[in-house]
């Protein structure tokens, strides 16, 4: 059974963020001056359970979910985490299971995560200047720590790697080249996004955009590429490769060139609130449906009610009057 939207979207894709913390403080997700030691993250029994997780994730795999991508926060610092992953990653019928992580914890779960049946994995490092990176990340995490876990991830056989760089003009912009260089020829798939209006509080305006023409203009003319068939639809990044053949890259572009109609993706928070879009203002609670005793059924009934009349396409309608909208934010979906 495939439940589809009212642009006959289907629901191929969900994304499960397990926590709503998270040990970096990004400027463009988690800027210090909102998140800092005294917000109030959720509590324990607010999240959903690993068990609760796992019922969920079977009725929309029942519903055409093939793909699942764990994400936060910071989905590493969600104790146990290998626990969940062995319980998704028996559900038949799931095809694809994947984490999406900034990589400083990687090197001590790589192979548990592994072994547990996490296939692959995607790793965020937004430059390969450390004063630009700590800058960015805030907590002074070094360039270094996020390598060693790419390295820990491909020694435990989780691949493809894909590293995701959120590029922001005037503060890692003119990086880009170096970081497309260091992976090229690697096998790994650097892909690099537009600088999002994700949430309220990242301080977002379009002039610190470096829009995907110019940014793929900056790495042609040092490392030639040319465009890439998309591998499906709904596929996020437009592919692009060397024209060497020594590898791809791909480009994320939300804001430039919006991939609204062919979006297959739903969000799952950490408490269990169902969003249909990256931009939504308001989840749908699965956790109450759960928690009052629900059948399966009942959990099909509910999600597809939700998913059946989804008309989502914020980044193709984004205009000066949607912008200060409140918008859930990045860091409790998991982008």
């Amino acid at each position: 059974m495939t439940v589809r939207d009212t642009m006959n979207r289907p629901l191929h894709d969900l994304r499960i963020s397990v926590t709503d913390r998270c040990n970096f403080r990004c400027t463009y997700c988690m800027p210090k001056e909102v998140f800092g030691a005294d917000f109030q993250f959720l509590q324990r029994d607010a999240l959903l359970s690993f068990e609760e997780i796992e019922r969920l994730a079977c009725v929309f795999v029942e519903l055409g979910v093939e793909k699942l991508r764990i994400t936060g926060g910071e989905p590493l610092v969600r104790r146990d985490l290998p626990l969940l992953i062995g319980k998704l990653a028996a559900i038949p019928g799931l095809r694809d299971l994947t984490l999406t992580t900034n990589g400083s914890l990687l090197r001590a779960q790589a192979q548990a995560l592994k072994d547990a049946g996490l296939q692959r994995i995607t790793v965020s490092l937004d430059s390969l200047d450390d004063a630009i990176f700590q800058k960015m990340n805030d907590v002074g995490v070094p360039v270094a720590r996020v390598l060693d876990g790419i390295a820990a991830a491909r020694e435990a056989g989780l691949w493809p790697i894909k590293v995701n760089a959120v590029v922001e003009r005037g503060v890692n912009d003119g990086t880009i080249v170096e970081l497309a260089r260091h992976f090229q020829g690697t096998g790994i798939i650097l892909r690099f996004i537009e600088f999002m209006d994700v949430g309220t509080t990242n301080a977002w305006n379009l002039e610190r955009v470096v829009p995907l023409r110019e940014m793929v203009e900056m790495i042609d003319r040092e490392l030639p590429i040319e465009p890439a068939e998309p591998n499906y639809r709904g596929e996020v990044a437009k592919r692009w490769q060397y024209r060497d053949g020594s590898g791809e890259i791909g480009f994320i572009s939300s804001i430039s060139q919006p991939f609204c109609g062919d979006c297959t993706r739903a969000r799952l928070s950490p408490e269990g609130s169902l969003y249909t879009c990256l931009f939504g203002s308001r989840g749908h609670d699965l956790r109450a449906v759960l928690r009052d005793g629900a059948s399966d059924e009942e959990l099909k009934d509910a999600v597809s009610a939700v998913w059946r009349v989804r008309d989502d396409r914020y980044s193709e309608i984004r205009t000066a009057a949607t912008e200060p909208l409140a918008r859930v934010e990045m860091s409790h979906i998991g982008g």
